[in-house]
């Protein structure tokens, strides 16, 4: 029999991401937690950045997800540290990512994955998400939302975006 916290996880899957609407807030890592209280549901989530302008947007979201469903009452708690990172978007948000268009994050080897990471400011090989090729350049280091730069493909001379590691 499936729980209700696994009923509600399903439903988390389909609640999309309104900045990158080709992810779900679980593919995007922020939906950290579900607890049931027994009366009331708990999806604990984790911002993006702490002044992410979507973060009321996903809340109420995520609460109508699940009262639509039937699996309400439920609150959303917002849980600031650990502080989100890239490395929370699953294996399948970031396939998602590139289908969408957008390059996902590039996490060097030497960075490590404990304490606490220093990046480039560029990363030395961003794929491009249409044709593969790794002879791409950065042509700006904001794009339509904090966590992207833009990117040109030097092979389909096609734009896109990178989705930044944090």
């Amino acid at each position: 029999m499936v729980t209700r916290t696994e009923r509600a996880w399903d439903v988390l899957g389909g609640v999309l991401d309104p900045e990158v609407p080709a992810l779900s807030v679980r593919d995007l890592g922020i939906v950290r937690d579900v607890i049931d209280h027994g009366e009331e549901l708990e999806v604990v989530l984790t911002p993006t950045y702490s002044g992410c302008p979507a973060t009321e947007v996903i809340e109420e979201s995520v609460l109508s997800a699940l009262r639509e469903q039937g699996l309400g009452p439920a609150r959303a708690t917002l849980r600031r540290a650990p502080a989100w990172t890239t490395d929370w978007i699953s294996q399948d948000g970031k396939r998602k990512l590139r289908e969408y268009g957008i390059a996902p994050p590039v996490i060097p080897a030497e960075a490590g994955t404990q304490g606490v990471r220093l990046f480039r400011r560029k990363p030395e090989s961003v794929s491009c998400p249409r044709c593969g090729s790794l002879a791409t350049e950065q042509s700006s280091a904001f794009g339509s939302t904090a966590c992207k730069s833009l990117y040109r493909c030097l092979a389909c001379r096609e734009p896109f975006e990178y989705f930044k590691p944090l």
